[in-house]
């Protein structure tokens, strides 16, 4: 299937919502790390969203160029030619954005998504990320509004945190204290802002104790019920459904049991990184650690082409990726819910 249409995604958000699933959000930094979610997400029969953070674009432009906007485009050109191979549907995202990035990230992006939607073509990206979590609420809230109209009017999603996720993830760090978890007045003071929906599409990464970063299952202390609290709250006032589209980020070493919960009250996106990170490296440490001759020209020998041939790790690599994505599935509940045709 292509890349998710606007109309798509936005069915593919709200199955995940009736159906009580969300999708596997996966941090990709190469064309490997691409394939290997696609792959992954074909095997499990799941739509899913792939999506690239500031520092992973900057990456993918080149190490001695770093333009984020550069990266970004030419990931998601090319995400845009190999996903018609896949049976599944997929959405592309930008991760977390800072304040400081937006000039040089998500507002070219969002550009250049607008002019292709001039043209009569599908944006480049279906959803963009602002993150606001480093500024007051107030603050958060303003810049929101001005990018939602923005989203809106190029057809794509804008993702919003309310709300601090803890830890570091591509340089931008929080504390681990009592701002990890939104309150009630944070989610009403959203919706009084921004909408729900008539304004443009928006999906909120509300906290509730999120952590990024590596934790042993147990030890992030996770208060799921936050989000039904919230969600009750503006619920009650405007008269909907769980009206938000939830987030949850920094869900490394949270327990199924929590995740589930998650999933219960309305969160339709999970991003995953750390664990994938982990599952595509550890293959080839085995692999150089098994080849260790052939992958180096020890004692003044030749070594092995064989061994040391990107592609022989690199499929390796992908495999170890595109398992952790279909494990995703499984624990998110979308594995076999893919409505493409």
């Amino acid at each position: 299937m292509p890349i998710a249409s606007p109309e798509v995604y936005a069915e593919m958000i709200d199955r995940a919502k009736a159906g009580a699933f969300a999708y596997p959000a996966i941090n990709v930094t190469s064309s490997q790390t691409l394939n290997a979610a696609l792959q992954g997400f074909a095997e499990a029969g799941s739509d899913g969203i792939i999506q690239i953070s500031t520092g992973g674009a900057e990456y993918v432009s080149g190490p001695t160029i770093k333009n984020k906007v550069t990266g970004a485009v030419a990931l998601a050109e090319f995400a845009h030619h190999v996903a018609k191979q896949y049976p599944v549907n997929i959405a592309l995202h930008t991760d977390h954005c800072p304040k400081n990035h937006l000039d040089g990230f998500v507002r070219p992006l969002i550009e250049i998504s607008a002019e292709r939607v001039a043209k009569g073509q599908n944006p480049l990206f279906q959803s963009h990320m602002w993150d606001g979590s480093a500024v007051p609420l107030d603050e958060n809230l303003q810049i929101a509004e001005e990018l939602l109209a923005k989203t809106a009017a190029a057809k794509i999603i804008l993702e919003i945190e309310v709300g601090v996720v803890g830890g570091e993830e591509d340089g931008v760090s929080a504390a681990i204290d009592d701002k990890l978890y939104s309150t009630v007045e944070d989610g009403l003071a959203t919706a009084a802002a921004l909408g729900l929906g008539e304004k443009g599409r928006y999906l909120t990464a509300l906290t509730f104790g999120n952590v990024h970063g590596v934790y042993k299952p147990g030890n992030v202390k996770l208060r799921p019920e936050i989000l039904k609290e919230i969600q009750d709250a503006i619920g009650a006032k405007y008269g909907k459904e769980k009206p938000l589209d939830l987030v949850f980020h920094g869900g490394s070493g949270s327990l199924l049991s929590e995740i589930h919960g998650a999933l219960d009250f309305g969160v339709v996106k999970m991003n995953i990184d750390t664990d994938t990170q982990y599952a595509f490296s550890r293959p080839v440490a085995d692999h150089f650690f098994r080849n260790y001759d052939g992958v180096l020209k020890v004692d003044g020998e030749v070594g092995n082409k064989k061994a040391y041939d990107p592609r022989a790790w690199g499929k390796l690599a992908e495999n170890g990726l595109a398992k952790r994505v279909l494990e995703a599935c499984e624990h998110l509940r979308s594995t076999g819910t893919t409505f493409a045709k």
